[in-house]
């Protein structure tokens, strides 16, 4: 398929507003592309040339990208700005010099050459890196269409604003089969485990229904984390579970370690899928010495711990270990401890359907039980079987006392469900018996501009919400406008701005009192703290959260790890009057 063929279904995509008809159009494309191309297609359509867990970054700002348009049309640097910032779309203003713009380079380009010299942009570093990159986008503007250029230029700003989730793309997939979302279950279970869109398209092209049905772990392709369930006592656990192994939870970067000896590759993910293995090189050389397998992905929480007086450190102390310099300094200043606490995958086989009592048993044996975090890195986690509540609720107080944050239950016959919030695995922490003293995980949604003393920041309140997981969509909670240091409402707007957009995201389920000024497409994840959650008619969440502050800003989630509309309402009963 040629590129500005594409460009017309983008087109179309951007300005339909229903989700179904979006899904209908993307199966149409998916249905005239070759295996090949629809890799390739997904991977442009979220504005990359790779999946989201590797790490092919475009590395063009807007400068750049404007740098480019004008070199390859030989126009006035000034004289473009002033459209675009009249425009405010890079896209549209190339789209609308393009027009008048006569080039005998022009000729139709199939999406395969396009991709081709996008990834070699992307892929392109060291001396001279930035000039080729102008140099490769140059030459795309002068071949392309004017139509074409719209979207080509949004790709390496990661700004397509198509307005569609992944789970649309699943959805396409499925519609693309049988013309319903018949499939949507089976393909998006095989996304959990390998969550690569571009992937999934080709093997559905290739193999059809069957072959998803196949897909198994691949090292160094992380799998989605599984969530867990929240109770409020142990005696609600012990009736839904019965007798279980209790573990401690702990509050640090809970991380997917994948490894394979022969090579001595290590690859550290965070729970958005980021590869973060360079942040933590103490974590790298534990498991590199300490594990026994020839390949693995396990799963653990990575902890800041005081060699002096070998205690473990709160989150705040803790989070100064995500960083992107000075690494080795500070991993002297706080070394980590990774206390690991499920297996996945060893040795070529998948455990992910295994029980939890046959994946401990497999993790017991490449982890020694007698390691001390005085001498070693990776500490296989305690656990207890326990089927006494009151025993349940003297392990949790236990761990509260140990500065954790409480406990973990799981099941033990339960699988791990990649992506899922199920009962194999249930969370009891102090709050959830109390009256909201809890934290929120919320999705900032949008924002208002600044007044008064916050003109200068240029924010002065911000929309978040919940997930809906029956709906797919995200529900106001709140609007927060105090609570913030002047360096927090800087930094808000800082990560506002690269993800800000004119038009409400599809997702985004809104009462007409609570529009913004500017939306957010989803991508930042908040941890709020409130006093309490009421009744609200005004937020589509149907409450509120009273006296709502900021916590920190969770780098680690992703925005459907974000706390769900049942899990407000679960909190709102249960809080005490």
């Amino acid at each position: 398929m040629y590129f500005s063929q594409l460009a017309a279904y983008f087109e179309q995509i951007e300005g339909t507003r229903s989700r179904v008809e979006i899904t209908k159009i993307l199966a149409e494309l998916f249905n005239k592309l070759s295996a090949e191309e629809i890799g390739q297609t997904v991977y442009l359509l979220q504005g990359r040339v790779a999946p989201l867990f590797e790490k092919t970054e475009f590395g063009m700002a807007e400068k750049t990208v404007i740098k480019s348009i004008v070199s390859s049309l030989n126009i006035d640097r000034p004289y473009f700005e002033k459209e675009n910032h009249r425009l405010g779309d890079v896209g549209k203003t190339v789209e609308e010099f393009k027009k008048q713009y006569v080039s005998f380079e022009e000729r139709e380009m199939s999406i395969n050459e396009v991709f081709l010299d996008l990834e070699r942009l992307a892929k392109a570093s060291g001396d001279g890196s930035n000039e080729m990159k102008v140099g490769i986008l140059s030459g795309l503007v002068r071949q392309l269409d004017s139509k074409s250029c719209r979207y080509l230029v949004r790709i390496p700003q990661g700004m397509m604003r198509l307005g569609f989730s992944d789970m649309t793309i699943i959805d396409a997939y499925s519609w693309m089969l049988v013309g319903s979302k018949q499939y949507r279950p089976e393909i998006e279970g095989a996304y959990h485990v390998r969550p690569d869109l571009g992937y999934i398209g080709r093997l559905i092209k290739e193999k059809g229904i069957e072959g998803i049905k196949k897909v198994t772990p691949e090292i160094f392709t992380p799998i989605i984390m599984m969530r867990a369930e929240r109770l409020s006592s142990g005696e609600e656990i012990v009736k839904q579970i019965g007798t279980c192994a209790v573990e401690p939870k702990y509050d640090g970067f809970r991380l997917q370690i994948h490894y394979k000896k022969k090579t001595g590759e290590v690859r550290l993910y965070s729970r958005n899928l980021e590869d973060v293995s360079f942040m933590y090189p103490d974590v790298v050389m534990g498991v590199q010495q300490e594990i026994n397998a020839e390949d693995i992905i396990f799963e653990g929480e990575a902890l800041g711990y005081n060699p002096q007086t070998h205690t473990f450190l709160p989150f705040q102390e803790t989070v100064q270990r995500k960083r992107k310099y000075d690494i080795e300094e500070k991993a002297k200043e706080i070394p980590l401890k990774l206390f690991v606490f499920e297996l996945l995958y060893c040795n070529g086989v998948s455990h992910i359907n295994d029980s939890f009592t046959k994946r401990r048993e497999i993790l017991e044996k490449v982890i020694s039980k007698k390691n001390i975090p005085e001498k070693n890195t990776t500490i296989l986690a305690p656990h207890e079987l326990l089927s006494d509540a009151s025993i349940i609720e003297k392990n949790f107080d236990d761990a509260v006392a140990g500065g954790l944050e409480g406990i973990i239950a799981k099941k033990l016959d339960g699988t791990y469900k990649p992506g899922a919030r199920g009962w194999n695995w249930i969370k009891f922490k102090r709050s959830y018996s109390s009256k909201i003293h809890d934290t929120v995980d919320c999705l900032v949604m949008g924002y208002d501009v600044g007044k008064g003393k916050r003109t200068g920041f240029g924010i002065g309140a911000f929309l978040v919400g919940v997930y809906d997981e029956k709906e797919e969509t995200f529900k106001t909670v709140s609007k927060i406008g105090t609570g913030l240091t002047d360096d927090e409402w800087r930094e808000m707007k800082t990560r506002c701005d690269k993800l800000q957009t004119k038009k409400k995201p599809l997702e985004y389920t809104i009462d007409k009192t609570m529009e913004v000024d500017m939306w957010v497409i989803p991508g930042i994840v908040v941890e709020i703290k409130a006093d309490e959650i009421t009744q609200s008619p005004s937020h589509t969440a149907l409450y509120a959260l009273r006296f709502p502050r900021l916590v920190r800003f969770r780098d680690d989630k992703s925005k459907t790890d974000v706390t769900t509309f049942s899990e407000i309402s679960g909190l709102y009963t249960t809080q005490e009057a």
